[in-house]
């Protein structure tokens, strides 16, 4: 058992490696853009702002989609149990929320710290944790937290299309739709976004941790009954 999970996570890391690649190739030449265009506008009135974490969430809300048909149906014709498989994803879930969180902050603090050093006044990153206490700290933890969201979030959907096909999921998440308009409709969407907003903290992001946890909870009626 130890040796398959060693193997599906040393799979699932070597699958996404190229992925990752292109991900951070693109981000860091739009930094580096941004960073030049600022650096020439220093004398204009004005500041230039860059997220690094909204293309993160992006990211992994579209791997957690893509799992489910990149990976689980070769995982399992490799011999992968679909207990091994449930529990390795999950770990590597974590393990890529946390991968990506670190270094969205170790490459903060470095272009901060260049800023400063050269003068580059006009220009910040935009990040959840400002509105909170904006430490290296909090940004990791928020981080890892709307990653890990997204990743179990996508991945439950993925399952639900990769199960019921189109017509299974889009019933489900029409069924959403109607709960979601109506909710508008009543007003309560509104006072849950701003309840959100009037004590917006850590707990908010613990909860979303809460959330995810159910979310592959869920999945794993879906993944234990996957075909191939």
């Amino acid at each position: 058992m130890g040796r398959q999970l060693k193997g599906l996570l040393y799979f699932f890391s070597s699958n996404i490696r190229h992925s990752l690649l292109i991900f951070w190739t693109i981000l860091m030449s739009i930094l580096v853009v941004t960073l030049t265009i600022s650096y020439f506008l220093l004398n204009v009135e004005g500041e230039m702002a860059f997220s690094l974490t909204a293309p993160m969430y992006v990211y992994c809300g579209i791997m957690g989609f893509i799992t489910v048909k990149e990976m689980i149906p070769f995982s399992i014709k490799m011999g992968a149990t679909r207990k091994n498989l449930y529990v390795v994803i999950a770990i590597f879930f974590l393990l890529l929320s946390l991968f990506k969180a670190i270094a969205g902050t170790i490459i903060q603090v470095l272009v901060t710290s260049m800023n400063e050093a050269i003068g580059l006044n006009n220009f910040d990153f935009l990040h959840l944790a400002q509105f909170i206490d904006d430490t290296w700290y909090t940004r990791v933890v928020i981080d890892t937290a709307v990653m890990f969201f997204f990743l179990t979030l996508m991945f439950l959907l993925g399952l639900l299309f990769y199960r019921f096909g189109f017509a299974g999921a889009g019933s489900v998440l029409g069924i959403l739709l109607v709960g979601l308009l109506l909710s508008i409709a009543k007003g309560w969407a509104w006072d849950f976004i701003t309840n959100i907003v009037e004590s917006f903290g850590m707990t908010f992001f613990l909860q979303m941790t809460i959330m995810s946890i159910v979310f592959y909870v869920l999945s794993f009626f879906l993944v234990r009954r996957i075909t191939i």
